[in-house]
């Protein structure tokens, strides 16, 4: 059988048409640009000395002078341009993380199809490659957004909240790699014992007598550093889903079925999480309402569907977020005092510059968790059916490596992953709603 086969014909295709067409026609710049999205335009120095009273400036003045809060200042609105977002800050990391995720979608959906019509084919899934690279992008963008925080004295604060959120994350995975299987089904004891057995018997054809490289503690507490890698990543990500998931149900009061579509989609993490605690989910629905691989599938596609609904709103939360500069210039409006006009302007204008950097904290978690069950799915042998494939699938590569990293091996780790990822985006934003709740101001 061949190796690579339509895998590689599928590969080669999508990247060449993501190196040619993709700076000319970018999906996520289209998002930020041609779905109604305004912003609010900061006001220039001289309709501020017309309200405030201040006298036109003369030669040898300071560009700087002081204006009242409370003045009564209306904000101008502009739809969001190509040209005006080209300058942002990590748009380049945006555009390309949105971009090489949905052409990595499209090998996935052509691998599928491909499947679907020949059979499974014992050749290299090159769809994984393209996954894991999405993966990794991700990971890379959240952890540069995170490594922000650390330069710098004036952002103490956040810095102080990712080192307690990982510290808190690491306590919590220690307590879930420690819970019975009967309860979690997050097939780590099943993947230890299947590497196990197959590291220790290619070691014993290579000539050396080993009961394993690795203890299961030693791996245990691997996955518990990187599951608190994890959640402080995502600890600002949920603190502003949160914000915007707020402000935009009070711009949706007058439209109910996009609240409710909202508030579902709000929750679908949550409901992900569920499905794998087998008392609530799997006892209950197997064998009676599904087959094992039918309730595999179905966990698949409810992520897939949340996960395509979350990217369909991602509009509203942008405009909710954009919609903060109007919030702060009320808000100080309510203030005695003064201000300069610089600060002033620098308030406004600074809600606009980070929309990137915004976009990526929404995008960046959903494609991550995404990814990681695609990958699940591919590597763990399940379908999108509900009916177990005819052959395992092969890697393509050496047997010593099929050997040792099986099946169940690669089902235990990403389906662990998935699930991690889910419940900490999940937490990180009922955090959000809990501090916007009690401490939140705009």
């Amino acid at each position: 059988m061949a190796v690579l086969g339509a895998q590689l014909v599928i590969t080669m295709a999508v990247a060449s048409v993501l190196q040619k067409l993709g700076p000319h026609y970018s999906l996520g710049r289209w998002l930020l640009c041609n779905t109604g999205l305004v912003r609010f335009l900061y006001p220039t120095d001289q309709e501020l000395r017309g309200l405030a009273g201040v006298p036109k400036k003369k030669k040898g003045d300071a560009d700087t002078f002081h204006v009242p809060r409370n003045l009564d200042l209306q904000l101008e609105k502009a739809p969001v341009s190509s040209l005006d977002v080209v300058h942002l800050r990590f748009y380049t990391e945006y555009q390309w993380l949105f971009d090489f995720a949905v052409h990595a979608g499209f090998v996935v959906i052509l691998s599928e199809i491909c499947q679907l019509i020949t059979g499974p084919q014992d050749e290299a899934r090159l769809s994984v490659l393209w996954c894991l690279l999405v993966v990794g992008f991700a990971f890379k963008i959240l952890a540069q957004l995170a490594l922000q925080y650390f330069k710098g004295e004036e952002s103490l604060g956040e810095r102080s909240i990712c080192i307690v959120a990982a510290s808190a994350y690491l306590l919590i995975a220690m307590v879930v790699l420690i819970m019975d299987e009967k309860r979690i089904e997050l097939g780590l004891e099943q993947a230890y014992a299947s590497f196990q057995s197959g590291a220790s018997q290619w070691l014993s054809y290579q000539g050396v007598d080993s009961q394993g490289p690795a203890s299961k503690l030693i791996l245990k507490l691997c996955l518990a550093v990187w599951c608190s890698v994890i959640g402080a990543l995502y600890i600002f990500p949920g603190l502003r889903m949160a914000k915007m998931h707020k402000d935009s149900l009070k711009y949706c009061e007058d439209r109910p079925l996009l609240r409710a579509l909202m508030n579902l989609s709000f929750v679908s993490p949550f409901l992900l999480v569920i499905l794998w605690i087998r008392p609530l989910c799997r006892d209950v629905l197997v064998p009676k309402h599904f087959t094992e691989a039918g309730f595999e599938s179905l966990r698949l596609w409810f992520i897939l569907v949340s996960i395509f609904v979350r990217i369909a709103l991602m509009p509203v939360y942008l405009q909710a977020y954009l919609n903060m500069a109007h919030l702060r210039l009320e808000e100080q409006k309510k203030e005695a005092g003064r201000i300069t006009n610089k600060e002033l302007q620098q308030k406004v204008a600074a809600v606009f510059y980070y929309l990137c950097v915004v976009a990526l904290q929404y995008l960046a978690p959903l494609l991550l968790v995404l990814y990681t069950s695609l990958v699940f799915k591919t590597l763990g042998g399940l379908s999108w059916t509900g009916v177990d494939p005819e052959c395992p699938i092969s890697g393509g590569g050496s047997e010593g490596l099929s050997m040792i990293f099986t099946t169940d091996v690669f089902k235990g780790l990403f389906g662990f992953a998935t699930w991690w990822c889910t419940f900490t985006w999940f937490s990180s934003t009922c955090l959000g709603v809990a501090y916007q709740s009690y401490f939140g101001r705009t």
